[in-house]
Parts: structure tokens; C-alpha cells; sequence
């Protein structure tokens, strides 16, 4: 029985004795960086590599911007609100004036243009009256679209006036030319224009008027030709015949000679 236990006892101290030497080895292994024997049967895989990180632009550099104040002054500087605008009075029965579509007040408000004045039609008799005419006419199958007809003879100086046609003043505001309309009886009505279409222009001078008889038919010839660029149509003469180079020279040569007579 002693024996048994002696053999025991022997058995545990070897064992005590491998197990720490086994606990001893393990660390130095690590030490001398020797790898631990890949297991059989799996391939070894790599080790797994990270990228490197690095910032686009070092915090340091964005640094809050510096105030500095002027030495000797102990105090910060402090914003105040601006103080409120004083208001016109608004007198009975004003209309209060719209905000500006920005927001901001029009400090110099731009009155409305006053209506011109008509011009004065002074024609003499009919005994004692030369007409000279033009015609302006609209390319077949096309009409001139009132508002376009408007705008051509407001940017030539015609205003709606006397018998319901245009006129064109010079400076003293006396009628030089007129515009009727081909279609009878000739007359526009200016709320309907605009809406309205035409096939074509009278243009005439009455003479003897404000200018001499070749003055005014040199004005007549350029005011048409002007309204023709605008409103790309045909010029004619009084009977319908094409105003060619040569149609105005012979227009202008018999009117020369009718004044002279």
C-alpha cells in the first residue's frame, strides 16, 4: 500500500513538472517570433494589409479668423440695429403705394409718361388742296396684325388724332403726313387695333402744308419706305403700280413741275 503511493506521487510530481516546462516554452517561442505550425489540411492565408489614412488637409491649418482691436481699448465692439425708418403720412384719400416686387422702397418713383397731344390738322380747301399719296400694302395672303401696325407707326412718329387716323407732327405739332387704312372707311379705332388686321396703308401729304411740296414728298418717301422695313410689305403708288427708283423719280420730277407752275 506504501508503494502504491509512492508511485502516485511520483506519477503527479512528472506531471506538475512537464506541465511547467510545456508554460515555459510557450512565451519564449513568442519572443524569438517564431510562427505556431499551421494546421494540416488549410492553406495559410495572408496577412490582411489596411491602407493607409491620411487627411486632405491637416486640422491645424483652418483656424478660426482673429480679431484684433486697437490698443488701449478695453471694450468689444457692439453692433446696434439700425433705427426705423420714419413713414410719410398718408393723406385722406391717398392710395398707399404697392411694395416693390424686390422688396426694396423705389426711392424715386417714375411717373407714367403724359398722352401726347394730337396733332393740329390744318388742310386747306378742297379747291385749293394737292394730295400726294403712297400705299403700303400687306403681302397676299398675309394682313398686318393691328398691334404690329400700332407700334411701326407710333416708332415713326404718327399719333392717333383727327378723323380717326394717324397723323405726323413736326415741331410746332402740325400734321406733315397721315395714315388711313386701305379698308373703308379708313378709320382706326384704338381699342380694337390691336386686335384687329389690315391689308394695308394710305399714306398721303396735304399740300400746301407745314413744308414745301418737295420737302414734304421726300418725308413721305422715307416715312414709307421706314414703315415698309418694319412691316415687310409691298410700297405702291397712288394707283397701285410698284414705287420703284424710277416711279419716285417721276413722281418727284411732276410735283416739281406743278409747284413751279
Amino acid at each position: 500500500m506504501s508503494q502504491l503511493r509512492w508511485w502516485l506521487l511520483i506519477l503527479g510530481v512528472a506531471f506538475f513538472a512537464g506541465l511547467t516546462l510545456w508554460e515555459l516554452r510557450r512565451p519564449r517561442q513568442a519572443r524569438n517570433g517564431e510562427a505556431p505550425p499551421p494546421e494540416r489540411g488549410r492553406p495559410r492565408e495572408p496577412p490582411l494589409q489596411l491602407p493607409e489614412m491620411h487627411a486632405v488637409e491637416p486640422l491645424a491649418s483652418r483656424g478660426l479668423p482673429t480679431v484684433e482691436l486697437p490698443e488701449g481699448s478695453g471694450e468689444f465692439p457692439v453692433l446696434e440695429p439700425a433705427p426705423p425708418r420714419e413713414e410719410a403720412p398718408v393723406s385722406r384719400g391717398a392710395e398707399p403705394q404697392a411694395p416693390h416686387p424686390s422688396g426694396a422702397r423705389e426711392l424715386f418713383p417714375v411717373p407714367e409718361p403724359p398722352a401726347a397731344a394730337p396733332p393740329v390738322v390744318e388742310w386747306p380747301p378742297d379747291e385749293g388742296r394737292r394730295i400726294v399719296a403712297l400705299r403700303l400694302v400687306a403681302m397676299q395672303p398675309d394682313r398686318f396684325a393691328g398691334r404690329s401696325l400700332r407700334q411701326a407707326l407710333a416708332a415713326e412718329g404718327f399719333v392717333l388724332g383727327r378723323f380717326d387716323i394717324f397723323h405726323k407732327p413736326d415741331e410746332t405739332q402740325r400734321a406733315i403726313l397721315s395714315a388711313a387704312s386701305l379698308t373703308r372707311p379708313g378709320t382706326f379705332d384704338a381699342e380694337t387695333m390691336d386686335s384687329q388686321h389690315f391689308g394695308g396703308l394710305s399714306l398721303f401729304a396735304v399740300l400746301p402744308g407745314p413744308r414745301s411740296p418737295p420737302e414734304a414728298f421726300e418725308e413721305l418717301v422715307t416715312t414709307a419706305r421706314n414703315l415698309n422695313d418694319r412691316l415687310c410689305g409691298v410700297l405702291q403708288d397712288e394707283g397701285g403700280t410698284p414705287l420703284t427708283p424710277a416711279r419716285i423719280a417721276t413722281l418727284r420730277e411732276r410735283l416739281s413741275g406743278e409747284a413751279l407752275s
